[in-house]
């Protein structure tokens, strides 16, 4: 797939929809590699792409920018498609991985998906990996997930960001949601990206963007430094009102699941909501004296006055 924004030789980025990450395809003297690999009901599409830009040949490598289901949910896959594939993580969540607690990886707490999968080495920030023939530097990126990281190129300064920073926003920050502080580490990771000085930065959602010829390598590109600037002002928002953040978290956590189904009936919805622990958490610690399924219709009319939804009769269906 070809961007406007022009990438390193050897790169390649599958742009996803809103239900997987992007995936990043390297293919040069060091072997092929792919970081992130979309969601797991996207699998099959996942091993499709990869297998069409390789010809044939196999995927020697995979590593994963964090753990979230929609950034790891195709690892089961490529590993069975290509068994001697070396899989490569963030070291905060390898121990959950080999027990495979998906209670601490999230995906039970979210009411995601994610098939198991194995790692066989850590992706720890100060290290470099070889990727398309250059190396790239591991940089801890927490905030939205407090284990992610990022990878950066100093000389095409090109960075690889995961849901740290989008053209227009950042992720939500998870840790929030638990009740653990996050948004100081959000506002830590875009201090970090301003002193990388990015020319080109390869989001987990969205095209890329930036300017691979900007020549100030002490600044980030202007299209880069504007995208800086939008977080702040959203990070900003969130902090003067975290309410509003729980909010667009609850609503993303919805908007992902219908997604997912693409339609449901309202009943299971809600019957599927009751079982989610993070939204009981929080209409536990924030829902007042509402009732649960009083509290859940609200986000949900929510999403429908937004057009992110909309109701058929007693089926909620998503809205594109």
């Amino acid at each position: 797939m070809k961007h406007p924004t022009r990438l390193p030789p050897g790169v390649r980025v599958f742009e996803r929809g809103w239900l997987s990450a992007n995936n990043v395809l390297f293919d040069g003297p060091d072997g092929t590699a792919l970081v992130d690999s979309g969601y797991v009901a996207h699998a099959a599409q996942t091993l499709a792409l990869v297998e069409h830009a390789l010809g044939g040949r196999p995927l020697q490598r995979l590593l994963n920018t964090h753990l979230h289901s929609d950034h790891c949910g195709g690892n089961a896959a490529l590993q069975a498609r290509y068994p001697g594939l070396h899989t490569a993580i963030p070291p905060g969540q390898a121990d959950a991985v080999q027990a495979w607690d998906e209670d601490r990886l999230s995906y039970r707490a979210t009411g995601q998906r994610c098939a198991r999968f194995r790692h066989d080495a850590l992706l720890t920030p100060g290290d470099m990996v070889p990727l398309g023939g250059r190396d790239w530097q591991v940089h801890a990126a927490p905030g939205h997930d407090p284990d992610a990281v990022m990878l950066f190129e100093p000389a095409s300064r090109t960075l690889i960001s995961g849901d740290a920073l989008w053209q227009h926003g950042f992720g939500v920050v998870f840790p929030e949601l638990a009740g653990e502080p996050g948004f100081d580490a959000v506002g830590a990771t875009l201090a970090l990206i301003e002193r990388l000085a990015p020319a080109v930065v390869i989001p987990g959602h969205g095209s890329p963007f930036g300017d691979a010829d900007h020549a100030d390598a002490t600044q980030p590109a202007p299209e880069v430094a504007a995208a800086l600037a939008l977080a702040r002002q959203r990070l900003a928002q969130f902090q003067a009102d975290p309410a509003r953040h729980r909010r667009y978290g609850l609503k993303v956590l919805l908007k992902f699941k219908l997604l997912e189904w693409q339609r449901q009936p309202l009943a299971d919805l809600h019957e599927w909501a009751r079982g989610v622990p993070y939204l009981v958490h929080l209409h536990a610690r924030h829902g007042g004296a509402e009732p649960f399924d009083t509290w859940l219709q609200d986000l949900i009319d929510d999403l429908c006055a937004s057009g992110a939804a909309r109701r058929q009769g007693e089926w909620l269906v998503d809205g594109g």
